[in-house]
């Protein structure tokens, strides 16, 4: 196996693919996929959130697919619109020759269609409510499709998606390939999924001793029921670190959010409720560090690439063990560590899956509120859709805008719109040289990403 592991990855199509994504070397999990997907045994992966099945299941796919066959060839499903944006990006940023769609609530199905019909997409991926509609209305034939990916499979086949992934599944006449990926085992598989009798299952989720020896699990304490105070002297006892807090209902994210930004500390709301845009934008300001605090359901316990969370705040305890795992599995990844924090008020017992013997976290007497991020996040009105990219905004930041390289940060193209992160200290600097500006000879939005 390790021979073949080193003859796929010799590949050159898997090569030039990882030189893209400037990644110089897998880890054991992704290595053992890529063997095992290879194959014609179905797939079953678990690891931990954070260790790279994404790129465990697209790599792959290169191998996988046919350049013969003009169509689609690969269906992946996932529980969020989220999920499959990130999915969507990582494959793109590996530059092949094969064409992807994204398909998700939230933005018009036309253009959805429209993009199928006119690129040819060999992958086509997509929240399972809006790839029923696009089969109801046949607008991507399924007979090529082999290969079907479910990630967080586990959500995925939940009762509540039952339904439209039976009615999904049901219309792929030639699959000869499933792979299905998690962070967490589901007790049962349905048979509708459709695995095949031989299924491999690589399983890579920490022990419990593993989990313990990198997450510090602590518990604070909160004089009322209403724990906001509680958890504003906590976050400014953090300062300036990545933290997640988690609700556990959107009108709580909201209200938390709100009395947060009342007591003069930053943070972003990031729930189901809310438009995709303004998802979208709490998600890169927490990944860019141009806000160190995002207020959440569970919808961010899953599948998202949220890098170096360093502190997991259950401010409402979770409703059960494997929502737990999930919230915690954002931190603590691989070999970092990170600590979870639970705050508890005294009508409030510890759950049963979790050892009542933690530590207790004291919080400061007199907090004060964490400085201002060191970045920020710009704004700009036009995207790939514009044929505008990330050398294009880079080059306008140093020429127009007089920066340099340790003044921008992360760059993320979307299709109608750019978010920057810029050092703080030179956004005022910016908007006075970057005023009246084209970039790339377009007139568009520059601004301050609320």
């Amino acid at each position: 196996m390790p021979y073949l592991c080193d003859m796929l990855l010799n590949n050159e199509t898997i090569r030039t693919a990882l030189d893209n994504l400037k990644i110089e070397a897998l880890n054991p999990m992704q290595e053992a996929a890529l063997t095992s997907a290879t194959g014609r045994e179905d797939l079953i992966l678990l690891s931990p959130t954070g260790s790279g099945k994404t790129l465990a299941y697209l790599l792959p796919l290169l191998l996988i697919l046919k350049p013969e066959i003009d169509g689609v060839q690969t269906l992946i499903l996932v529980p969020s619109r989220e999920l499959a944006l990130q999915i969507d990006t990582v494959f793109r940023e590996m530059n092949t020759v094969w064409k992807t769609v994204c398909c998700y609530g939230g933005h018009p199905i036309a253009e959805e269609k429209k993009t199928i019909l006119g690129s040819h997409p060999a992958i086509v991926i997509g929240t399972p409510g809006r790839i029923t509609d696009h089969l109801s209305k046949g607008n991507f034939n399924t007979d090529n499709i082999n290969t079907l990916i479910i990630d967080e499979f586990d959500k995925s086949l939940e009762y509540g998606f039952h339904d439209e992934m039976a009615e999904i599944i049901a219309q792929l006449p030639g699959l000869k390939k499933r792979m299905l990926l998690s962070a967490t085992d589901a007790e049962e598989i349905p048979q509708f999924a459709g695995l095949n009798n031989r299924v491999v299952k690589l399983n890579y989720l920490n022990t419990d001793e593993q989990q313990e020896s990198r997450l510090h699990l602590m518990k604070v304490l909160s004089l009322s029921r209403d724990k906001v105070d509680a958890l504003f002297s906590l976050l400014c006892a953090l300062g300036s670190t990545a933290s997640i807090v988690f609700c556990n209902h959107r009108e709580s994210v909201d209200r938390v959010s709100a009395l947060l930004k009342e007591k003069g500390l930053d943070n972003e709301s990031f729930h189901g409720g809310m438009e995709q845009p303004d998802r979208e934008r709490a998600l890169y300001k927490f990944r860019n560090g141009s806000c160190h605090v995002l207020v959440s359901t569970d919808l961010a316990a899953r599948g998202l690439d949220i890098p170096e969370v360093e502190h997991i705040i259950h401010y409402h305890l979770p409703v059960n063990e494997e929502a737990f795992t999930h919230r915690n599995g954002r931190t603590a990844r691989w070999d970092a560590r990170g600590t979870s924090y639970l705050i508890l008020h005294g009508e409030e017992q510890v759950p049963a899956y979790i050892s009542e013997d933690i530590d207790l976290f004291t919080l400061p007497q007199n907090p004060s509120r964490p400085p201002k991020p060191l970045w920020a996040t710009l704004y700009i009105g036009k995207g790939k859709k514009d044929k505008l990219n990330k050398i294009d905004i880079v080059g306008f930041l140093y020429k127009r805008g007089n920066l340099s390289k340790e003044d921008v940060g992360r760059v993320d193209v979307n299709e109608h719109y750019a978010f920057v992160a810029i050092r703080r200290s030179k956004m005022k600097q910016l908007f006075t040289l970057v005023r009246g500006e084209k970039i790339k000879g377009m007139k568009t939005i520059i601004e301050e990403a609320d």
